[in-house]
């Protein structure tokens, strides 16, 4: 016997969010681990709110409502709000129920200052490295980097002996060979020629490199070193600490354009 399609919807449901998610999914350990962090750090939440007036919107809820563009991959504020209002998962993930309105997208710009700070984001995090260490080792080896655009403009970019300097017929340096070896932008002496990859242009740019071996993670500009920098800040000995498995994208192998 055919169905019937019903069009009108239901008054009630009686069945909870937490009934719909399934038991083995991947955000349910996630939000078990989010939760002892956000509860060992409820004290530093008290001191940056004020004893009386209108009651804000819980710091908890934000923190795990930021997590989820880096699960999903969603592009904007804007649009996790819009997913935060159907999206079930995501409502229960946060901590809102079924029925509960969503705030208005600007709310993260306003409590960035207050609660997304280095101080906090640094604690959180050290929390979640806390909570991860039993399932990290040393073996393993991770980088990773990205350039920044430099605010320098192509023509600063002049010959380090002075060779170019304001002569005759100088304005434009097209078909000259230039390099990071015999060249250096006077605009911002700390931006290199770099490329994004094979056969795309050549930018002025800096280079910031993330290094991370087990739990310990070492971030500099390109500039400031290389990766046996980063070791030595961090006393990380690759010979008495043998790295068994490297990982990094093809990117990470594109040279300067030197």
């Amino acid at each position: 016997m055919r169905g019937d399609e019903k069009q009108q919807g239901g008054m009630f449901s009686y069945v909870s969010l937490e009934e719909r998610v399934p038991v083995d999914h991947p955000l349910r350990a996630i939000r078990r681990l989010v939760d002892q962090i956000l509860a060992r750090m409820s004290q530093r939440f008290d001191k940056m709110y004020a004893d009386n007036g209108r009651p804000s919107i819980p710091p908890e809820r934000l923190l795990r409502a930021l997590l989820l563009p880096t699960f999903y991959s969603i592009r904007s504020e804007r649009m996790l709000m819009e997913q935060l209002d159907y999206n079930l998962l995501f409502r229960w993930f946060v901590g809102l129920e079924m029925d509960e309105p969503v705030w208005n997208h600007a709310v993260f710009s306003k409590n960035r200052e207050r609660l997304l700070n280095e101080t906090v984001a640094r604690e959180f995090f050290s929390e979640v490295i806390e909570q991860a260490k039993p399932h990290l080792s040393q073996e393993h080896f991770t980088v990773d980097g990205t350039m920044i655009e430099a605010w320098a403009s192509q023509k600063s970019f002049r010959r380090k002996d002075g060779g170019d300097d304001d002569g005759p017929g100088r304005a434009s340096f097209h078909g000259e060979k230039r390099t990071n070896e015999t060249h250096a932008s006077k605009t911002d002496p700390d931006a290199r020629l770099y490329k994004k990859s094979r056969g795309s242009e050549a930018k002025l740019s800096v280079s910031f490199l993330c290094a991370c071996v087990g739990w310990r993670l070492g971030c500099e500009l390109w500039r400031m070193g290389s990766l046996s920098h980063i070791f030595h800040k961090q006393g990380i000995h690759i010979i008495a600490d043998p790295v068994t498995e490297v990982v990094a994208d093809a990117a990470y192998f594109i040279e300067p354009d030197d």
